[in-house]
């Protein structure tokens, strides 16, 4: 199975357009347009009864301690944890596309709803749900996809994980408000194929200096 995407190449940075904060040399950080990206497939395995789609950034910091504090970094040597920004399950078996903006196109305070989602498939809690639970005008249930948004003093730059599954069930045994580590766990033994799309992304301006003042920098 291949999977592609128009919004950005395979190991290349992801354009603010998709990210849930950029860099603002006045705040360090502003919200940025969230629109999920565009991903299509093909060479889809014989069987398949649905598609998962799960984005995971492997690079978060395992301790909050330094996040997004001045005067201080993130140290590259610091372990890291996964941090899930889009859980879509149910897609059905036909399809071979999601189109830029079908299931984000913005910033909801407090997170999208679900889990039903387009297309008749279900999305789960992203991790922003856990990030924003002490927050008094952001907390939530973060449905769906939330982009990147790393630590603007963070020492390296982040990755995100878009990964495709084709499953040999056509809906998943999770319920409620499901995680991303959920659908893995119901994922075993039903899976017949998967792709992965990997995109970069910082918010440290010495780690991405083209992106200050300009949109079209990536």
């Amino acid at each position: 199975m291949k999977l592609a995407s128009l919004s950005f190449a395979d190991n290349e940075s992801i354009p603010e357009r998709y990210a849930f904060g950029r860099i603002d040399p006045q705040s360090r950080i502003a919200l940025a347009d969230n629109f999920n990206p565009q991903f299509s497939w093909d060479d889809v395995p014989e069987g398949t009864k649905s598609f998962a789609l799960l984005c995971h950034d492997p690079d978060v910091p395992s301790k909050p301690d330094d996040v997004n504090q001045d005067g201080r970094e993130v140290p590259a040597s610091l372990p890291r944890v996964d941090f899930f920004h889009w859980v879509l399950i149910d897609l059905a078996p036909e399809l071979r596309e999601i189109q830029e903006g079908a299931f984000s196109s913005g910033i909801t305070p407090r997170g999208k709803g679900g889990p039903l989602a387009p297309n008749e498939a279900r999305q789960g809690l992203n991790d922003y749900t856990g990030w924003f639970a002490a927050d008094r005008d952001m907390s939530g249930d973060y449905f769906g996809y939330d982009g990147p948004c790393p630590p603007w003093n963070d020492a390296i730059v982040h990755r995100y994980v878009f990964t495709l599954y084709a499953l040999d069930v056509a809906k998943l045994d999770v319920q409620g408000k499901f995680t991303g580590a959920d659908v893995l766990k119901a994922m075993q033994g039903h899976v017949l194929a998967q792709a992965a799309v990997t995109g970069t992304y910082t918010l440290n301006p010495a780690l991405a200096p083209r992106q200050i003042g300009d949109t079209s920098a990536s």
